[in-house]
């Protein structure tokens, strides 16, 4: 009996000992254990989003990949196979559990090998949140008290949700929802049995059980799970026997991105980042752009369309690579793979490799281990290029243009395959809406992978005549008007100290004579622009051109600026333009509408400053005048819903405030110019495309549109080492401009011609509108109040008798008309010898 209660005794003893150790051990680490608290108010760590106008996603940023998931939208089978692989007692213990320990000790002791975890699921969500995976007793004894303090402070769903929610389940997938996505495509609701034991069997090695490392393993582990739930009660035999004889089809699914921004999107990124640091890709920051769908898309294919076409045009400089010679040893098809495997596709151009050749075709084999033929028509463009400015004669088969062994790129054109290569020349294009600059599309160059510099933003280049209708508006506003004759004759200005004259000659070099205003900017005569900058003068000039937004460090003052010398950036240029296309309204640019947090709490949005191209009341104010008033309103619909549709017009975000801004408050942009003479100048770029009778504009390639609510402005600099195009069409306004980063190169000539505005530029602008404004109804521009039109003779800008030869409506601002009829002078008329008669004067 002694012996008995000595033993009860020691017992006894041992656990109070145990219990007292234990917490001598807590009160030791309790210092050191974080606070568990911090699970209430929980953030997971969710990328930034990028989305559409539309909603759509363009881009994702953050490192984790995570779809949170309220516990009531996982499936119950999918906790039930969480739980009967990782913690079977897991509605029982309380947080850590004695006896599954045991189990899992006997059963590695009977089977010589660790089938079952001994961590509950509450101790991996302590480990995942607060502890390193380093395997020391310490680490393990702060897991178990941590344990015990979650499930004091949580209940067993709040640890469940966000135990599914935290979990790594390999590929960079956090949760469940993100592993039914990167490996099946699919949300927890579309995943069969077999799917969802496959993705509880991750967290014990989610790196090499997952089934994109190891088929095999994914099979054994998910076999492993689906016995556990049979064990458990929670599926069927017959459910057991039918998920385990499905085939685990399984594929890495990146994000679904809808198009192709990523100029934009890295812009958005940097914003973000600059204002919340690493925050930005964790905090499931979803950001609303302006950027439209449909324009996107058109710009991206408008632009790599044009670039193509201006390669083409140059000729084919040859294989990007030789791999072997007709001399060496051919490669083998999986060489062939391997190498190309290694080459990033830009846009369309996809690399291929040469196995093959004669006269009439070639056969290439692509990455993805296809073989497709190239046909004459496919290579007939492939001149070989000798310089910017020359190029061989055509080729005549296909085997004296690529040989078997040459990498090279190729490109779909409808059903057949071309030979192309990847453009040295680069191009950038961007539109918005005029009405409040929400960027509807933007690309920054060909690929973003090939360049990620942004043209749009960082490129700053030689403006060329593009800079003219903002010279023409600054002599209009100083007293011109659109049929003010002009002298269209060479110039020539010594100047004291001057080795040599300065010579501003058209381009072509062709004179008329004294022509109009209108006629002066439509066919982009460089003389006449000279004499109006001359008419205002130089410092007028310049000045004026800050109210466009234009840096004054980027102005220069010398009489080149008539020819297009500044330097601006693409951006800048299409705010300029849609100042002309608003009423004379300088808009910010902007790019984000809204930001939205993880639970969709709006964070920023909108707070756009707005033209009204109808408003009358609303005066002209710049640099040393008062400062306008700000007007608030009630809503944009009343601000333009007698003007113009609405259908792109996007709200914006002050990225500098941190309260919600709402419709009511919105306000006017500056208005810098008057709505007249926005009218007038805008006008006039529409006979840029149009023409008048007698002669064509320079944008003449814009008249297939059909419509009288376009108007735009070509550009091209000295040597045409930079092409522009600028345009307006209802609610949008776009500029395109092409050339080489280098600033070096020339876009040069070829066998049709030179490169120019209109060749080079243009043609981005008009695929890009063909396609945003198709099915959009065309605007009945009426003049603005203040503009009167009047018959003109084309002659002398004075008013039309019926003696004028030759007349047209102008349009003035009322009280700058002709007040004068036309004179007709009558010449004195001679008749030679032979009768015939001549009017000398």
């Amino acid at each position: 009996m002694k012996i008995v209660k000595f033993f009860l005794f020691f017992i006894v003893y041992c656990l109070f000992l145990g219990a007292g150790s234990i917490f001598g051990l807590y009160k030791y680490l309790e210092s050191e254990l974080p606070d568990v608290a911090t699970l209430k108010d929980v953030r997971l760590q969710v990328p930034m989003q990028v989305l559409s106008a539309e909603g759509e996603l363009i881009a994702q940023f953050g490192e984790k990949r995570r779809l949170p998931l309220p516990l009531k939208q996982v499936p119950p089978l999918m906790i039930k196979a969480f739980v009967a692989t990782e913690d079977s007692r897991y509605y029982e213990h309380h947080g850590v559990d004695p006896i599954g320990i045991f189990r899992a000790v006997s059963v590695m002791a009977a089977s010589g090998h660790a089938s079952q975890g001994a961590s509950t699921i509450t101790q991996q969500l302590a480990r995942n949140f607060f502890l390193s995976r380093e395997k020391t007793l310490m680490r393990k004894v702060k897991e178990v008290f941590l344990a015990i303090r979650i499930e004091q402070l949580l209940s067993k769903n709040e640890i469940l949700e966000l135990y599914l929610n935290k979990i790594y389940l390999g590929n960079r997938a956090y949760g469940v929802g993100a592993a039914a996505y990167v490996y099946f495509g699919k949300s927890v609701n579309e995943l069969s049995l077999s799917e969802i034991a496959m993705i509880a069997g991750l967290p014990k090695a989610p790196s090499t059980f997952n089934p994109l490392y190891s088929h095999e393993r994914a099979i054994n582990r998910r076999n492993t799970v689906l016995l556990r739930m049979l064990e458990e009660g929670y599926i069927t035999q017959q459910q057991y026997n039918e998920a385990k004889r499905e085939n685990i089809i399984a594929s890495y699914h990146a994000p679904k991105i809808s198009f192709s921004a990523p100029y934009l999107a890295e812009m958005v990124r940097q914003e973000l980042y600059n204002r919340y640091g690493e925050d930005a890709y964790t905090n499931g920051y979803k950001v609303y752009t302006t950027i439209i769908g449909k324009d996107q898309i058109a710009a991206v294919n408008a632009l790599r369309n044009n670039l193509i076409n201006y390669d083409i045009r140059h000729g084919y400089r040859g294989a990007e690579k030789i791999l072997w010679t007709q001399l060496q040893t051919p490669w083998t098809h999986e060489q062939i793979i391997e190498q190309l495997k290694k080459i990033s596709t830009y846009g369309p151009l996809i690399p291929a490799v040469v196995i093959a050749t004669n006269k009439n075709k070639a056969e290439v084999i692509m990455p993805n281990g296809a073989s497709v033929e190239l046909a004459m028509n496919g290579v007939s463009w492939a001149r070989k290029y000798i310089s910017d400015e020359r190029q061989g004669i055509a080729p005549k088969t296909v085997n004296e243009v690529v040989k078997v062994g040459e990498l090279i790129r190729i490109r779909q054109v409808e059903d057949s395959w071309w030979l192309a290569q990847i453009p040295e020349a680069n191009s950038a294009f961007i539109a918005l809406n005029p009405l409040d600059g929400a960027i509807l599309s933007l690309v920054g160059g060909f690929d973003f992978e090939l360049s990620k510099f942004n043209r749009v933003t960082q490129s700053l280049r030689q403006v060329g005549s593009n800079i003219k209708p903002f010279l023409y508006t600054a002599a209009l506003d100083k007293g011109l008007t659109l049929a003010s004759l002009l002298n269209d004759m060479p110039i020539t200005r010594w100047d004291a100290g001057a080795d040599s004259e300065w010579r501003p000659k058209n381009s072509p070099a062709k004179y008329a004579g004294p022509i109009s205003l209108r006629q002066g900017l439509g066919q982009s005569k460089n003389v006449v622009m000279v004499r109006a900058m001359r008419a205002m003068g130089v410092d007028y000039a310049a000045d004026y051109l800050k109210r466009f937004g234009f840096p004054e460090e980027n102005i220069n003052r010398t009489e080149s600026l008539a020819l297009g010398a500044p330097s601006f950036t693409p951006l800048q240029i299409v705010r300029g333009y849609a100042v002309m296309s608003n009423g004379g309204y300088l808009i910010d640019p902007y790019f984000i509408s809204r930001v939205e947090g993880l639970q969709g709490e709006v964070v920023f949005e909108a707070k756009a400053k707005i033209a009204c191209p109808k408003c009358n009341d609303i005066p002209v104010i710049y640099e040393d005048v008062p400062k306008i008033k700000e007007i608030n309103v009630e809503s944009i619909e009343d601000i333009v819903k007698s003007t113009t549709p609405m259908t792109n017009l996007k709200p914006s975000v002050d990225i500098n405030s941190e309260i919600p801004i709402t419709v009511e408050q919105k306000k006017y942009a500056p208005h810098v110019i008057s709505t007249p003479l926005a009218f007038l100048i805008s006008n006039a770029m529409m006979t840029n495309i149009y023409g008048e009778p007698g002669w064509m504009g320079t944008g003449w390639r814009a008249r297939d549109f059909k419509r009288k609510d376009i108007g735009g402005k070509t550009g091209t600099t000295n040597s045409s080492k930079d092409a522009w195009f600028s345009g307006y069409g209802p609610d949008i306004v776009a500029t395109a401009w092409i050339g080489f980063d280098d600033n070096k190169r020339s876009l040069g000539r070829t066998i049709t011609g030179g490169e120019a505005g209109a060749k080079s530029a243009q043609p981005i602008w008009n695929d890009f509108m063909k396609v945003v404004l198709d099915g959009v109804r065309e605007n009945d521009i009426e003049p603005p109040d203040g503009i009167i039109s009047i018959t003109i003779d084309s002659k002398t800008g004075k008013l039309a008798t019926n003696n004028s030869v030759s007349k047209n409506l102008e349009y003035f601002i009322e009280g700058t008309e002709p007040k004068t009829a036309a004179i007709r002078e009558v010449g004195t008329i001679v008749i030679s010898e032979d009768g015939n008669s001549q009017e000398l004067f």
